[in-house]
């Protein structure tokens, strides 16, 4: 997760920054900013920074580490619960489950610990235990993760391979859609935030990786293995 890909010797940026890093689709130049520059794909619909204004993995963990995010924190626990109400509906705290990018403040895994449920956590920052990633878990959780990933493509396909028969992942983020103002909205201004996700886009991922069902409410997307 959150891996910076190096081009080739000779490479050049622009062009592979406009071949989307989901589908490998043709992208076309959605907004030009002063600061930043934006791409469209054709084929899923996928919203991406150019690669050129990604920041380095240290000032990446750095803005992590500015969320402050405390597990205690009665407002915290309030936003994650949508997410954590989605999971004890389908699982018991006879499943295990996976917090992929928990992040410095994994509150989902608390709250789901302090109802007895067996829960990982992995993190390539703050719980860079490889291990993890070798089993096999009912449900992964994805909160305010997938608008990271430099590389959605491979990170979709690891956690579907995450995933037993039957499991499910639960994503959280903020949706694009047409009526979104994006010059003014507040969820690209995160220099960490480099691909936002259309339904269409969910919808792609469910049908070309291999997931059984989808379904998409509000913030939360769930994948069904």
């Amino acid at each position: 997760m959150r891996e910076i890909e190096h081009f080739s010797e000779g490479s050049k940026a622009e062009n592979l920054s406009a071949r989307c890093p989901l589908c490998g689709g043709d992208a076309e130049l959605f907004i030009e900013m002063p600061d930043k520059t934006y791409h469209r794909c054709g084929r899923c619909l996928g919203i991406f920074l150019d690669r050129e204004y990604f920041v380095s993995p240290a000032a990446e963990k750095r803005r992590y580490e500015e969320h402050k995010n405390d597990i205690h924190d009665p407002r915290y626990q309030e936003f994650v619960g949508p997410i954590v109400s989605k999971i004890q509906e389908r699982f018991t705290n006879k499943h295990r489950g996976l917090d992929y990018g928990a992040g410095t403040g994994p509150v989902i895994a608390k709250l789901l610990r302090d109802k007895g449920y067996s829960i990982e956590l992995y993190d390539p920052f703050f719980w860079n235990d490889a291990t993890v990633l070798d089993a096999t878990y009912d449900f992964v959780v994805c909160c305010e993760v997938i608008e990271h990933f430099h590389s959605p493509a491979k990170e979709f396909k690891r956690l579907r391979s995450l995933l037993k028969p039957g499991g499910a992942l639960y994503c959280m983020t903020d949706l694009y859609s047409e009526d979104t103002d994006f010059k003014n909205w507040y969820y690209k201004n995160d220099p960490t935030h480099v691909f936002f996700y259309k339904k269409n886009t969910l919808e792609w991922i469910k049908k070309q990786l291999g997931f059984v069902s989808f379904e998409q409410k509000d913030r939360i997307t769930l994948f069904s293995n």
